[in-house]
C-alpha cells in the first residue's frame, strides 16, 4: 500500500464550503526521501523505503549510515517501506511530498496509540468491580475477582483479561477524509481524530 510518513502536530477545526465546522487533525506529511528501492529481481518484491526527518550521524548504526553515504543522502529520523505500483517512476534521492494526496481523498492513518501505563481491570477492560462498598470490603472494590478454576484445570487460561500495560499499540483508522492540503508548509488536515499523542510518527496510506 503506497503512502508517506508524517508527524502528528495536534488537532484543530476548519469551516467547510457549507459553513459547518469540521474537526481535523493536523499532520506534517513529508517530505520523504527515497532511500532504497526494492525490486522483484533482487529482493523478491517491489517497494520503496522512505526516510522522514533528520537524525545525527552518531545516533545511527554503521551499516545503516553506510547505506546513506553510499547514496549521498542525509540520515533520516525514521525509515519505513511502502508498496508502490510504479517504482520505475522513482529514483534514490527523490522526495515525495504532501501533494501525493488530494483534497477530498479517503486515506488510512496508522500510528501508535497513547500509552496509559500499567492499569487495572476496571480501567483496562471496563470491569465493574466486586464486593460491596460497606461491611469491611474496601480492599476488593476494584479487584478482578476469580481468574481461574480449582482442581481442574488448575491453571489460568491464556488470554484472560487481567491488569497490565494499556495502550501504545498499532492502530489503523480507515476512511479518513483529506480536508485540506497546505503544500508550502507540508501540512495535511485530516477529518477526525488520529491515534497517538502530539509528535507521534504516523503513516498515511492510500486506500
Amino acid at each position: 500500500m503506497s503512502g508517506i510518513i508524517g508527524r502528528k502536530m495536534g488537532m484543530s477545526s476548519v469551516y467547510n464550503n457549507e459553513g459547518n465546522i469540521v474537526p481535523v487533525t493536523v499532520i506534517q506529511a513529508g517530505p520523504c526521501q527515497v532511500v532504497t528501492i526494492k525490486t522483484a529481481e533482487k529482493d523478491g518484491y517491489e517497494a520503496l523505503q522512505l526516510g522522514f526527518g533528520s537524525r545525527k550521524e552518531k545516533n545511527i548504526s554503521k551499516p545503516v549510515m553506510g547505506q546513506y553515504k553510499k547514496n549521498n543522502l542525509t540520515p533520516s529520523y525514521i525509515l519505513k517501506e511502502f508498496s508502490f505500483s510504479e517504482i520505475s517512476n522513482y529514483k534514490i534521492g527523490d522526495e515525495i511530498k504532501v501533494d501525493f494526496f488530494k483534497e477530498g481523498e479517503k486515506i488510512k492513518v496508522r500510528s501508535k496509540s497513547k500509552g496509559k501505563g500499567f492499569q487495572g481491570v476496571m480501567r483496562r477492560h471496563g470491569f465493574g468491580g466486586v464486593g460491596g462498598t460497606t461491611h469491611g470490603q474496601s480492599d476488593r472494590l476494584r479487584a478482578p475477582g476469580s481468574i481461574g478454576a480449582s482442581s481442574y484445570p488448575s491453571r489460568v487460561f491464556k488470554g484472560q483479561r487481567m491488569a497490565g500495560r494499556m495502550g501504545y499499540e498499532n492502530v489503523t483508522v480507515s476512511n479518513l477524509s483529506v480536508v485540506k492540503i497546505l503544500p508550502d508548509q507540508n501540512l495535511i488536515l485530516v477529518k477526525g481524530a488520529v491515534p497517538g499523542s502530539i509528535n507521534t510518527i504516523v503513516e498515511l496510506l492510500k486506500k
